[in-house]
């Protein structure tokens, strides 16, 4: 597996200038805002602010924002919400939804050039995050539909069937959250919040990269990628600022 960057260097950004003694989110958030108002295009100004942005998790109101699991997964998206927030009056409402619901882009980018925007770091990371899980969660909704269908062929066969966990990960899901509690001291509940879910299913991700030899790992992923696309409606007008294959991700993770 290649080496992902740390969280420090994920959040390190150039030294602040002079800012009134503000802390760094709301330095970033004010620089965000004057950036727009000045007549830079909205989404430029936002993957600038994203590519300042050091904080790994925040707690806004009553809602937690986690933007970085297991240290290594970056969920952009999330950020852009956050930020999106603190300027609604500067952001065409259907822009907005636009990029956070169907994952469109105001303006066009190639993907490298969206790489260079957020930062080497912080883009390795969203490719940590879109393999480690988003992908990692279509291979399980694939499983979990195989073992389905099996189930439905043989109605009458009454014997238990292997869970998604087990053919996957080699384990229960309780004998997993026993190993994730064991290995990061994070105790899950019945009732997973989604930003503890994300971080299980990366560490997840992790574990099977560990646990099972390339070819298996591989095919896998295969599902995985193919699950993502059929989920996808419109796949060629989603942008991820990637491109997911088995080549990127063998050469990534498996090489």
């Amino acid at each position: 597996m290649s080496a992902s960057p740390s969280s420090s260097e994920l959040l390190e950004v150039e030294p602040l200038e002079e800012s009134g003694g503000l802390p760094a989110p709301d330095e970033t958030i004010f620089r965000l805002r004057q950036s727009i108002i000045a007549g830079q295009h909205w989404f430029d100004a936002l993957l600038e602010a994203i590519r300042r942005w050091r904080v790994a998790e925040e707690t806004i109101g009553d809602r937690h924002f986690r933007y970085l699991m297991g240290g290594e997964a970056f969920d952009w998206l999330l950020l852009a919400e956050r930020l999106l927030d603190e300027v609604p009056d500067l952001v065409p409402r259907a822009e907005r939804e636009a990029l956070l619901f169907d994952g469109k882009w105001a303006i066009p980018l190639e993907d490298q050039e969206f790489a260079d925007r957020i930062g080497p770091a912080k883009h390795s990371a969203h490719l940590n995050y879109l393999y480690g899980v988003l992908v990692e969660s279509a291979l399980q909704l694939s499983i979990e539909e195989e073992i389905h269908k099996a189930a439905y062929a043989r109605v009458w066969d009454i014997r238990d069937d292997e869970s998604m966990h087990e053919r996957v990960y080699g384990k229960t899901r309780q004998q997993l959250i026993v190993q994730y509690y064991e290995e990061t001291g994070t105790l899950l509940h019945e009732r997973i919040s989604y930003p503890d879910l994300q971080e299980f299913t990366y560490w997840l991700f992790k574990l099977r990269l560990r646990r099972q030899d390339k070819a298996r790992v591989a095919s896998d992923t295969r599902k995985g990628l193919a699950q993502l696309t059929r989920m996808e409606l419109a796949v060629r007008e989603s942008r991820h600022g990637a491109i997911l294959d088995e080549a990127d991700f063998a050469a990534r993770y498996t090489a």
